[in-house]
C-alpha cells in the first residue's frame, strides 16, 4: 500500500536526530516503505560510549529489523564476554560483592526472550542502525545538516533545514516531523513544552582512556563494571572497547587542572601507562516532557525523557519509543490506521517512561560515592567486619539495578484507547527484576520457543519471527479454535488492516496464555485477547485506533 501523503511533500516523516531513537524511527519507517529524512548536525563519530548495555527488549527489535546478528558481530569481545558485576575497594583491592550475567547477557537460549542482552558501546549500536537504514531506498540521511525553523500547516510540516558547512538553506515537507534531537532537544524548545521534575540529581565525569594490560593485571576477572568503593575516588571502570579502551565515571571530582591519569591510577590502586583519549562532564536529571506530541510533531527518546543511567535504560527507552510511534505512524500514513493510534503514543509510552524514571533514580540513591563507609579499607578485624556488612547491603540494594528484566520485558500499558478487553489491573505491580509473562491486553506477549532444540536460536525457531511486523497478528493457541478466526479475517479486509493467522500448534501456548486467542500488534504487544470473538469489526476498528463512525 503506497503512503497517501501529498504529492508536494519531500517525505511522510522528517526525523531531527541521527541517535538511536531516531535511526530506530528510521529503520521501522523504511522496512515498510515509508520515505523519511533523518537530519543530524553532528558528525556522531569517536569514543564517546554513552550507553553501554543493549538490553534484552531492545535486541529483540533488533532482531524484528533484521540486524541482531550484526550487532553481536560487532561485540569487541564477543557475545560469550561474561558480563558480571564486581564491587571492590579498588582494582587491586578487595572484592566487596559480585552480580553474575548481569543485565542477561548470556546468549544462551532462555524461555522468557528471543534475544539476550549485550554489552556493546552506543557508538557501535548507531553504526548498525545507520548501516540497516542506509540501505533502505526510502531512508535519507543527512549529516552536518540543522533544522532552524519548523511551521505546522495542518495537514503538512514545513520545515527549513541549514547545512552547518556552507550555511545553505533548504525547505522540507513531510506528513509528520519528529523530534529525536536528545536532551536539548531545538524541537521541543521551538514548541515551547517544558520539562518537569528535578535537575541535577548529580554531576559527574567521564573518561575514556587507554591502558595496555589493564585486563591482565588486576584479579577480579573479567567483568563488564568495576564498582570501586574506597573514600578517596569512589567511581565505575569499565572496558569499553578493543585496542585496550576503557571508561572512567566518578563524581565530579575533577577540575580544568587535574591531571585525570592521577586519579585513575589511585582508583586502581597501582601504577599503570595511561593515555587519556577524551575527558566530559554530564548531570543526572529526573525530567519529564509535559506533552509529548504538538499537532503533527512529536518528541522521542531523550527529547521527552531524562534519567540517571543507572539500570541501562536511556538509550533503550528511546529505541521503544521509536517502533510504538514508528507503528503507529506507519498505519496512519498506509491509511490503515486511525488518529487514535497516534493519541496512544503518549499515553502509552509515559507509562513505561514514569517506571523507569522511578527506578533509575531509585538506583541513584546507592552510586559509588553513597557506598563508601570509613574504614572500609582497613586491613584488621574491624576493617573485615565492614566490609561483610558492605557485601551484604550491596547484596539487597544494587540486584535491582542489574537484574532489570521485571522492567524490560514486564512493563505494561494499563491504559490506552487502542487496547480493548482486559487489562493487568493496577495493584498487579509486576516485580522490577523478575519477569513472569503475562497474557493480557497492553502486556508483551509471552514468548516461546517452537522447537525442543536448546542451541536452536536462529531466525524462525522463536515464536516472536512468526507475528506480523506490518500488521497485526491473530495467535491461535488451540487448533480447534482456528474456525472461528475467519470473521477477523473478513473485518480485517474489510478495513484493509493487514492482518495474519498464526495457530503454531504447540500445546504449551494454551496455557501460557489462557486464552484461545491474542490479537499482537506490530511491536509484539497484545492489543486483545479472549476465548470468543464477538464482534471482529468493532475489535480491529479500536485497536487500530479508527472511531466506529468513520468506519461504519
Amino acid at each position: 500500500m503506497t503512503t497517501p501523503h501529498n504529492a508536494a511533500e519531500d517525505a511522510a516523516v522528517l526525523i531531527i536526530g541521527a541517535g538511536p531513537a531516531g535511526l530506530s524511527l528510521a529503520v521501522e519507517l523504511g522496512s515498510q516503505g515509508h520515505k523519511c529524512i533523518v537530519v543530524e548536525r553532528h558528525d556522531r563519530v569517536g569514543y564517546a560510549p554513552r550507553a553501554k548495555t543493549t538490553n534484552v527488549r531492545t535486541r529483540e527489535l533488533m532482531r524484528r529489523w533484521g540486524i541482531a546478528d550484526r550487532l553481536a558481530a560487532e561485540s569487541p569481545f564477543g557475545v560469550d564476554y561474561p558480563s558480571n558485576v564486581v564491587f571492590a575497594t579498588r582494582m587491586g583491592g578487595r572484592e566487596l560483592q559480585r552480580f553474575p550475567n548481569g543485565f542477561n547477557c548470556n546468549p544462551a537460549r532462555d524461555d522468557r526472550y528471543s534475544e539476550h542482552a549485550q554489552w556493546i558501546p552506543q557508538y557501535k549500536v548507531e553504526a548498525v542502525l545507520k548501516s540497516r537504514a542506509s540501505e533502505m531506498p526510502s531512508v535519507d540521511i543527512r549529516f552536518g545538516t540543522e533544522l532552524k525553523e519548523f511551521r505546522d500547516h495542518g495537514d503538512h510540516v514545513s520545515a527549513t533545514l541549514r547545512n552547518v558547512a556552507t550555511g545553505a538553506e533548504t525547505t522540507v515537507n513531510a506528513a509528520y516531523l519528529v523530534g529525536a534531537d536528545g536532551a536539548r532537544s531545538t524541537v521541543r524548545e521551538k514548541l515551547g513544552i517544558k520539562m518537569s521534575g528535578t535537575s541535577p540529581l548529580s554531576e559527574n565525569h567521564n573518561i575514556i582512556f587507554r591502558a595496555p594490560g589493564l585486563a591482565e593485571r588486576h584479579k577480579l576477572g573479567p567483568a563488564v563494571m568495576y564498582w570501586l568503593v574506597n573514600e578517596e575516588v569512589p567511581s565505575v571502570i569499565s572496558p569499553l572497547d578493543t585496542g585496550d579502551r576503557w571508561t572512567f565515571g566518578c563524581p565530579k571530582l575533577l577540575d580544568a587542572s587535574s591531571d585525570p591519569a592521577t586519579l585513575i591510577r589511585l582508583a586502581l590502586g597501582f601504577d599503570i601507562d595511561i593515555d587519556i583519549l577524551s575527558r566530559d562532564e554530564w548531570t543526572a536529571h529526573q525530567l519529564i516532557a509535559d506533552k509529548y506530541s504538538a499537532g503533527r510533531t512529536f518528541l522521542i527518546g531523550d527529547a521527552c525523557h531524562l534519567h540517571p543511567p543507572y539500570g541501562g535504560y536511556g538509550m533503550n527507552m528511546g529505541v521503544g519509543d521509536a517502533l510504538d510511534l514508528g507503528w503507529k505512524l506507519s498505519a496512519v500514513l498506509s491509511g490503515w490506521g486511525g488518529e487514535k493510534l497516534l493519541t496512544s503514543y503518549e499515553i502509552e509510552r509515559r507509562q513505561v517512561h514514569e517506571r523507569v524514571i522511578s527506578e533509575s533514580v531509585a538506583n541513584h540513591a546507592f552510586t559509588s560515592r553513597k557506598l563508601v563507609v570509613p574504614g572500609m579499607e582497613e586491613d584488621s578485624a574491624a576493617g573485615d567486619a565492614i566490609r561483610a556488612e558492605l557485601s551484604q547491603m550491596l547484596a539487597d540494594t544494587k540486584h535491582r539495578e542489574f537484574y532489570t528484566l521485571g522492567v524490560t520485558l514486564g512493563s505494561r500499558y494499563r491504559e490506552s484507547p487502542v487496547l480493548a478487553g482486559e487489562t493487568s489491573a493496577a495493584g498487579d505491580a509486576p516485580d522490577s527484576t523478575d519477569y513472569t509473562p503475562l497474557a493480557r491486553a497492553g502486556c508483551l506477549a509471552p514468548h516461546a520457543w517452537l522447537n525442543d532444540n536448546t542451541e536452536d536460536r536462529s531466525i524462525g525457531a522463536s515464536l516472536y519471527d512468526h507475528f506480523e511486523p506490518r500488521g497485526f497478528t491473530l495467535l491461535i493457541t488451540r487448533q480447534e479454535a482456528a474456525a472461528a478466526a475467519a470473521t477477523v479475517v473478513d473485518a480485517a479486509s474489510e478495513q484493509g488492516i493487514p492482518l495474519k493467522l498464526l495457530s503454531p500448534g504447540l500445546p504449551a501456548l494454551s496455557e501460557l496464555y489462557g486464552c484461545d486467542y491474542a490479537l499482537i500488534r506490530p511491536d509484539q504487544y497484545i492489543a486483545w485477547c479472549g476465548n470468543s470473538i464477538d464482534d471482529a469489526f468493532d475489535l480491529l476498528a479500536r485497536v487500530t485506533g479508527k472511531s466506529l463512525e468513520a468506519v461504519a
